[in-house]
């Protein structure tokens, strides 16, 4: 039962069934299996498939935007009861994350900040046109060791650098690993500002983040 249970959770998500896979969620819980059970062999198994077939070019932007929601709508039958029994997923790393100043892109931040939350990354999303006193802020409060800044203009580039001046300033910079990202940002330009790293995609950041805090 258990096992059929957390394969056709896997399968739900694959297929990219999202009430199905909440639904066999709660189905789950109610069976009294370990919420950490759930994650670890049924979420988690299914997002892997889902990154893997967005590489390839099977899937694309939408399936990948269906499937971290109700990912995040799982967690949230989950939490409830992970708080309860006091068990904690095994945390990669703390992440604060945003879309820079001036610029109001949300889709490809939120899609990362959902992702990294599924393998394992307490994250902290600030949301969109955040000044870079207000990450500056976050990464202090929360102790973040990952800082993800988003950029979809060519306008709103220059807006990473000054985080990471701003980082450098308040004394941060060694605390956190900073990968950039956005349409218009390039390894280069990662490079040239002394960002940590560069991501093209969703799967891309999720990978780049698990190195980064190795």
């Amino acid at each position: 039962m258990s096992d059929d249970i957390l394969t056709q959770i896997t399968k739900s998500l694959v297929e990219i069934e999202p009430d199905r896979a909440v639904e066999l969620t709660r189905k789950a819980l109610e069976a009294d299996m370990a919420p950490l059970t759930i994650i670890n062999e049924g979420l988690v198994p299914g997002m892997d498939i889902i990154g893997e077939k967005f590489q390839t070019g099977e899937y694309f932007l939408p399936q990948m935007v269906i499937a971290a929601t109700a990912m995040q709508q799982a967690m949230e039958v989950l939490e409830p009861e992970l708080r309860a029994r006091q068990e904690a997923m095994e945390v990669a790393g703390t992440l604060v994350i945003g879309t820079v100043e001036g610029d109001i892109h949300e889709i490809g931040k939120s899609l990362v900040a959902t992702m990294m939350s599924a393998n394992g990354f307490r994250v902290h999303d600030v949301g969109v046109d955040v000044t870079a006193e207000t990450f500056v802020e976050q990464v202090k409060a929360t102790g973040a060791n990952l800082l993800g800044l988003s950029a979809l203009l060519t306008t709103t580039m220059t807006a990473q650098r000054d985080v990471i001046e701003a980082l450098e300033e308040a004394g941060l910079r060694d605390q956190v690993k900073v990968m950039v990202g956005g349409a218009p940002v390039t390894a280069e330009w990662a490079e040239a500002i002394g960002a940590d790293g560069y991501a093209e995609d969703v799967i891309g950041a999720v990978e780049l983040g698990k190195q980064l805090v190795a």
